[in-house]
């Protein structure tokens, strides 16, 4: 057999063309096409997936078609209303309620319950696939941030136990904060970080209510939870009026002054580029909660699979997504791509990847951005940046976030 890849319409060089037996698909076989983005898995995962899937099945035939990032939104929007849409769809875990309001996904709650076992499903995946009830994204794979830290600065100021509450990290990150070294680098507009810590204190970004959107920056849980970041981030001379990306925290932390950084695993790698002396000098942990009983709540990122409504062979491309999303390859993915499965119990299956675990402990605590199909809205001009930035320079937090709340509910309206 011949399994094939492309990017759109244009099949990949002979490099990336994956042959198993050689023969040509034969005419009563089912292809069943995925959409899979860019970067999210390697193709010897594909390869293996794909051999494997199409032995167990001979007649179905995979054909994997690679995606941008940029502009998917639109595609994904155009192809649930077209004749020929795909069969299977990676998108982003909090772009599902975006695709379910054009009533063009399949309604898959039945499979999650009785198939995909999803009571054990991390939230910051299952929640943002759930709309009104119904389960129309499966999750696939979670990475979120965890704190990175330098394991030679934190032996030379003495600390030997990694923190487990806010309060021990405050403390140990002051300790680290001398005179030209940097507690934690920390950006200003991080609200992803920020987010976490709102969550922690029992606030929310927004809430529905009545049928209608609104902020909820303003209440005191979030206030809290800004009051939290103001402290961590006075440990160190990250820009107050800037994000994690300007100037990039990678670079920053590669200079190898700076104690922390507060990132995804990932980022390790692009930091030992950058300084090669730091290679196996970078730790992991997760974000500290406010009690030692369960690491602080973390935005979740990653994938989730939808069938369009329109798929060609949507009982068969259900079968693919129950393998996928299944603990054969789940645990397949993690070992590969050292990414969170998609379920609190496979957590065992990457013991000894200390990155990934710490990762995976705090996605057991993983949100997702507010379930509006509009959110995106809100991060096209993001007035939670600017808020930020405002009580960091020493605007009363309510005020500022009256304003931001007042900019977020229009966005989501």
């Amino acid at each position: 057999m011949k399994n094939r890849f492309l990017v759109g319409s244009a099949v990949f060089a002979s490099s990336l063309a994956l042959v198993g037996c050689g023969m040509l698909p034969g005419a009563d076989d089912k292809v069943i096409t995925l959409w899979l983005m860019k970067g999210s898995v390697s193709d010897a995962y594909l390869e293996r997936f794909t051999k494997a899937y199409e032995e167990e099945n001979p007649s179905v035939r995979l054909e994997v078609e690679i995606q941008e990032w940029t502009g998917i939104g639109k595609k994904v929007m155009a192809a649930l209303e077209a004749d020929d849409a795909p069969d299977i769809i990676e998108v982003g875990n909090t772009q599902v309620a975006q695709y379910a309001e054009s009533d063009g996904l399949r309604d898959l709650t039945l499979e999650s319950v009785r198939d995909l076992g999803s009571e054990d499903w991390l939230p910051g995946l299952a929640e943002p696939g759930s709309i009104n009830g119904s389960q129309f994204g499966i999750p696939w794979y979670a990475a979120n941030r965890v704190v990175i830290y330098n394991k030679d600065l934190f032996a030379e100021a003495g600390i030997d136990e990694l923190p487990k509450t806010r309060a021990e990290w405050l403390d140990i990150t002051a300790q680290l904060d001398q005179g030209s070294q940097q507690g934690i680098y920390l950006a200003g507009q991080d609200w992803y970080t920020l987010s976490g810590f709102i969550w922690d204190e029992g606030g929310e970004l927004a809430v529905e209510s009545g049928g209608e959107w609104e902020g909820r920056l303003h209440t005191p849980e979030a206030i809290k939870g800004m009051k939290f970041y103001k402290e961590l981030q006075a440990l160190g001379d990250g820009p107050k009026d800037s994000d994690e990306v300007k100037p990039e925290q990678e670079g920053e932390f590669a200079r190898g002054d700076i104690a922390q950084i507060i990132d995804t695993p990932n980022s390790a790698v692009q930091i030992e580029e950058k300084n090669p002396d730091l290679k196996g000098k970078l730790g992991f942990f997760p974000v500290p909660g406010k009690t030692a009983g369960a690491p602080g709540a973390v935005f979740t990122g990653g994938s989730d699979l939808i069938v369009p409504k329109n798929s060609s062979h949507r009982s068969a491309a259900v079968e693919v997504v129950k393998a996928l999303a299944g603990e054969k390859w789940q645990t397949e993915l993690a070992k590969t791509m050292s990414y969170v499965p998609n379920k609190t119990t496979l957590a065992d299956v990457i013991e000894g990847q200390e990155a990934t675990a710490a990762m995976a402990a705090g996605a057991a605590q993983g949100r997702a951005t507010p379930n509006s199909p509009k959110w995106a809205n809100v991060e096209l001009d993001n007035p939670i940046k600017p808020y930020m930035t405002a009580v960091l320079q020493g605007e009363d937090p309510k005020t500022a976030a009256e304003a931001a709340v007042a900019k977020i509910t229009a966005a989501l309206r």
